[in-house]
């Protein structure tokens, strides 16, 4: 088993320093203008170049795009028992978490005569890329729709791709009914995004585009990203574990479990663990060396981990903390003395679990929580999927005359200032 990096975390060099810390994905194989030329693609032919697309990187040929009700109501049906209970289980989970991310409409009168109001409006049509390809994520389903569904968005469609039968998985459709998804259309990567972003006769133009995929569809949502409200920069998953030397609980064989679980997603994957010590690196190691031999996507995890995966060691739990703080992973597994106490020592991750007992796989499926998070560092800058992609907030001002003659001769003076003299008559109006 090769890693890409291994070593003591003060010694390594500047490229292997970027090569974990810079993960945004490169323009490989002409990636950007690909994207750019699918886009414009689908805008100028509609389905046409959709099921163009279809052929050529799915391998199919598309009849219709949508997928009929009847068939996910099917798929619901024939959807082995546990499957459907863990369904229902983490969509009741995510409904209740993100029902209380709800933030309420506000009202406030800041001086006598002066009042200003916040209402909270969903978006009108919302829609929901789920990854297909190398495996099936009706997880995902719910993570999109039930938000947006609970934020009160009136129709919410999903674009997932195709498998050979034409249709997207069996659980993603069956996911679909559950989550009370409005349509469903069996397209993927850039296509999709171009679609839900300008609509095609079939496919109807949203308001906001939410949900993961591979580099591609991460660079479409990147490319529309002007013309459409997207969510964050959800590419390939990434996971980073910082592991505490007499940390309670902490068996090495848990770690080299997540993070097999994060890698055998896809080869672009990045997987990483930061110990306190060269021997529980070491320890790491031979557990991840174990887990893989067994793993039946070993060798998506052996390309992943040769690509981007790591196993270093810090000076100290200080040093180890001020790494994450800078890898601003995607998943952050804390297994320390006092996680809870770390909590607050790196701000930068898309979630943090807590504890041995805080499995990753569990937080993408189960815990309510949103497992659309931002990856390649850019948990610096934006926020996993939350009940706020789904809503917009509008202000609204009331001023009684004796509030607008208070503010009259400030607002002149301010506007003089700025060499806007219709402002300062406007406001003069009301002395």
């Amino acid at each position: 088993m090769r890693l890409a990096v291994e070593g003591p975390l003060a010694q390594l060099s500047a490229r292997q320093e970027s090569l974990l810390l810079e993960r945004r994905l490169e323009d490989t194989a002409g990636l950007v203008d690909t994207v750019r030329d699918i886009l414009q693609r689908v805008r100028q032919e509609g389905d046409a170049a959709l099921k163009a697309l279809a052929l050529a990187y799915d391998g199919v040929q598309l009849e219709a795009l949508e997928v009929p009700r009847a068939v996910w109501d099917q798929a619901l049906d024939e959807v082995a028992r546990p499957v459907r209970d863990g369904l229902e289980r983490a969509a009741a989970n995510i409904a209740a978490f993100h029902g209380a991310q709800l933030s309420p409409s506000l009202e406030i009168e800041v001086q006598p005569g002066v009042v200003l109001g916040r209402r909270v409006d969903p978006v009108e049509a919302a829609g929901a890329y789920v990854p297909g390809g190398r495996a099936a994520y009706p997880s995902t389903v719910l993570m999109c729709a039930v938000p947006a569904r609970v934020a009160g968005v009136r129709d919410v469609v999903v674009c997932s791709p195709p498998g050979p039968d034409g249709r997207p998985a069996a659980a993603v459709l069956a996911a679909c009914a559950i989550a009370g998804v409005d349509r469903v259309f069996a397209i993927g990567g850039a296509g999709a995004i171009a679609a839900l972003t300008y609509g095609t006769e079939t496919i109807p133009r949203v308001d906001a585009i939410v949900g993961p995929g591979n580099r591609y569809v991460t660079e479409a949502k990147r490319q529309v990203a002007g013309d459409v409200r997207i969510d964050c920069p959800a590419g390939p998953s990434e996971l980073l574990i910082v592991a505490e030397d007499g940390a309670p609980g902490l068996d090495p064989t848990v770690a080299a479990t997540e993070l097999c679980a994060q890698a055998e997603h896809d080869p672009d994957a990045a997987v990483a663990c930061v110990t306190t010590s060269p021997a529980l690196a070491a320890s790491v190691r031979s557990a991840l060396e174990t887990r893989v031999r067994t793993e039946a996507r070993r060798s998506i995890i052996e390309e992943a981990l040769s690509a981007r995966g790591a196993i270093v060691w810090a000076a100290g739990l200080a040093a180890a903390l001020d790494f994450a703080e800078r890898y601003a992973p995607e998943h952050l597994l804390l297994l320390t003395a006092d996680p809870l106490g770390d909590l607050g020592r790196v701000r930068s991750a898309g979630t943090i679990f807590l504890g041995p007992a805080s499995s990753v796989a569990i937080g993408d499926y189960m815990t309510g929580a949103n497992h659309v998070l931002p990856t390649g560092g850019m948990a610096r800058s934006f926020s996993g999927l939350s009940i706020l992609n789904f809503v917009r907030f509008t202000t609204y001002q009331a001023l009684t005359p004796a509030g607008a003659a208070l503010l009259a001769d400030p607002t002149m003076a301010l506007a003089e200032a700025e060499g806007l003299p219709a402002h300062a008559a406007a406001a003069a109006a009301r002395r």
